[in-house]
């Protein structure tokens, strides 16, 4: 049984450049939006998070000799919604935004989780779009995570 290692307050979100080994801790989105919760990184260390605020995919968290930890967040399927001008974006977002839906706004994209809301105004509105599995980073980071409402 390896010793488990606490993390508090919160780490450097990112930053650590050079020669150092980077080690994964891979965790979903939604455990990433708590401030206390249990993580195992990819070499087997175990770390416990009592943060002041969530931690961010990308962040470096812990230090060890050379090995620098940083918190990898995984991949999740959303629909990707290509735009050619602002105002295809604009209509596109205010649409997800009366859904009460986060979206990563990219260029020439806006990506959004898939919901039978989502694909029902997609659908209505004509819109194109494609499913894609990718780390998912919504303008708020705890968008959606516990979205129990649907408009009709």
């Amino acid at each position: 049984m390896t010793e488990l290692t606490i993390i508090q307050n919160n780490p450097h979100p990112h930053g650590v450049h050079g020669q150092h080994s980077h080690v994964p801790l891979r965790v979903d989105r939604a455990t990433l939006a708590k401030r206390r919760w249990r993580g195992v990184a990819v070499d087997g260390r175990e770390f416990g998070f009592d943060l002041d605020e969530a931690i961010n995919h990308g962040a470096h968290f812990f230090a060890l000799g050379e090995n620098y930890y940083v918190i990898e967040q995984a991949p999740e399927d959303v629909l990707e919604i290509p735009f050619a001008t602002p105002e295809q974006a604009a209509r596109v977002a205010w649409g997800l935004g009366i859904l009460h839906f986060g979206v990563q706004v990219l260029p020439g994209v806006i990506r959004v989780l898939e919901d039978p809301a989502v694909l029902q105004f997609l659908s209505r509105e004509d819109i194109a779009f494609r499913k894609i599995s990718c780390v998912f980073l919504p303008l708020s980071p705890g968008a959606n995570l516990s979205h129990d409402h649907h408009h009709g």
